[in-house]
Order: C-alpha cells, then sequence, then structure tokens
C-alpha cells in the first residue's frame, strides 16, 4: 500500500509565525521613528554650529557687528531643508540663535560670547 502523507503547513503554525512578525514590527518601528527625530536634532545643531562659522565671518567683515538675522548674513549661510534658524539677541560681544524642524516639535538653542554659560554648544 501506498502512504499518502501531504506536506505543508498547519494552520497553527502559520498563524504563530504571523504573530511572532508583528510583535517583532510593533518593537521596531517606535525604534524607527525616535531615530528619524535624533536625525531631524542633530540637523538643526549642525545648523546651529554652521551660523557660528557664518557669524565670525560677518564679525570680521562688517567692523565687529554680528548679524541681526540669518538673511543679512546673505549666501554664506543657509540653513537645511525642514529647518529655521533664527537669530535672537544680538549684541556687539555676542548673540544668541534657536533652530525649529517641521518635523518635531523640539527646539534647539545656541548662545555665543556675552552671558553664555554653555558658549557654543548646541542644547535641545
Amino acid at each position: 500500500m501506498a502512504s499518502t502523507s501531504k506536506k505543508g503547513f498547519t494552520l497553527i503554525e502559520l498563524l504563530i509565525v504571523v504573530v511572532i512578525i508583528g510583535i517583532l514590527a510593533a518593537i521596531a518601528i517606535p525604534k524607527f521613528a525616535n531615530t528619524k527625530e535624533k536625525a531631524y536634532i542633530a540637523t538643526m545643531k549642525a545648523d546651529l554650529r554652521n551660523l557660528i562659522t557664518a557669524q565670525k565671518a560677518y564679525f570680521s567683515d562688517n567692523n565687529s557687528t554680528y548679524a541681526a538675522s540669518t538673511t543679512a548674513l546673505g549666501t554664506t549661510y543657509k540653513a537645511s531643508s525642514g529647518v529655521t534658524v533664527t537669530v535672537g539677541t544680538v549684541t556687539n560681544t555676542g548673540w544668541t540663535a534657536t533652530s525649529s524642524h517641521t518635523s518635531t516639535a523640539k527646539t534647539c538653542s545656541i548662545a555665543v560670547g556675552g552671558t553664555a554659560t554653555n558658549e557654543g554648544v548646541p542644547t535641545c
């Protein structure tokens, strides 16, 4: 007599695999979203560091005064896509600025000279 054995997966085995894939996806998706926000914050910090360089160039070219806005810096400075950098208080001894990104609610700030406590270090 010939034996008839069927090969394949049972419904229970397939359901277990689907549940395991679902659990792995539930763990991975929030971690991916957090990674994107870290990238946005890194971009905002980099733009503030680039602003330091542009402000130093402006300071040396314009009789020891800092630019009151990013538009005053002309082509020397351009923020990254999605990032808005705003120059705050400007004095003869220093300046402050903030940056924000369209894809996150967090903002970063920087202070150079004046009464800056952590001078030249972007904080978010």
